[in-house]
């Protein structure tokens, strides 16, 4: 009997030109991403699968727009990436609301380009979600079935106000357009506890994992107040490529409960864990159907 190709979904990970779509200022900031260690952010898509020794792996991919904080990456340099490799990747476009022009690359990139989602950086673009004049962005988003990936947590742009990252912001958004399909990105981080309680209300809002493994502990705890709210079934698998990896990602997640041994504390679900990697997020989100 064929052993079973199980696929594993990549909800987070992203496609750039880094020397040509960042500033010199967040280039420099970057280097603060993950303590004592500082990433290679220049890798593309074959890096991509050469990190990931599972046989078959959907990934999600886009850009970003941030003006604020010094990222403007084209939408239509995402559907290249995407007509380059169609059978595995599902391009998002990215807005930044606070520029002119917003509702017509809004269109252009869905419309045109055959972009899927939208990726939003708040924090980085200096915006909060539930603003009342971004309705129509959450209205086309509704409208037209297309999932919003927002960063939700922490950073290491200076200039980005954590004000407008704060999982809660999610909430009356949620209220307001509960047909759309929304994942906080990095569950929050550090304000997983407001991120779970948010997905928790609501039916179509999610969280990815993603860029989380490399702080174990704090992980942990993350997954047990899931574990504990019983949201384990809002939990996507993320890598927030290149930051990190799918191998590295997986890796990171099966080895939390190491920690637990002799001590007491209780351990994580590994049932869970695994239907977490192997979640079958095209589908919740909608993306099975090619539109």
């Amino acid at each position: 009997m064929a052993k079973e190709v199980r696929v594993i979904v990549d909800v987070h990970s992203h496609v750039w030109n880094y020397s040509r779509h960042f500033s010199d200022s967040f280039r420099e900031q970057s280097k603060r991403a993950r303590a004592g260690a500082e990433v290679d952010l220049t890798v593309g898509y074959e890096e991509y699968r050469l990190a990931a020794n599972e046989p078959d792996v959907q990934t999600v991919v886009f850009g970003g727009k941030a003006r604020l904080s010094g990222v403007w990456v084209d939408d239509s340099y995402v559907a290249d990436a995407v007509a380059a490799h169609p059978e595995s990747l599902i391009g998002f476009l990215s807005l930044d609301p606070t520029c002119d022009g917003w509702r017509e690359e809004l269109e252009h990139g869905h419309k045109t380009l055959g972009l899927r989602g939208i990726k939003l950086l708040p924090m980085y673009a200096g915006f909060r979600p539930d603003d009342p004049r971004l309705d129509p962005l959450w209205r086309y988003a509704s409208d037209h079935a297309l999932p919003v990936l927002l960063h939700t947590g922490t950073t290491f742009i200076s200039q980005a106000p954590l004000e407008c990252t704060l999982p809660r912001h999610l909430d009356a958004v949620a209220i307001r357009f509960p047909d759309t399909k929304i994942i906080l990105a990095h569950l929050g981080h550090p304000y997983e506890g407001e991120c779970i309680a948010t997905i928790r209300k609501h039916k179509n809002l999610y969280a990815d994992i993603s860029a989380l493994h490399y702080r174990p502990f704090q992980l942990y705890h993350s997954l047990m107040l899931a574990q504990e709210y019983g949201v384990w079934d809002k939990l996507l698998f993320g890598t927030d490529y290149p930051f990190t990896t799918v191998d590295a990602t997986i890796l990171g997640v099966r080895k939390l409960n190491d920690m637990t041994r002799g001590t007491g504390l209780p351990m994580l679900s590994t049932t869970e864990i695994e239907a977490m990697i192997y979640r079958d997020s095209i589908a919740l989100l909608g993306l099975r159907s090619v539109p």
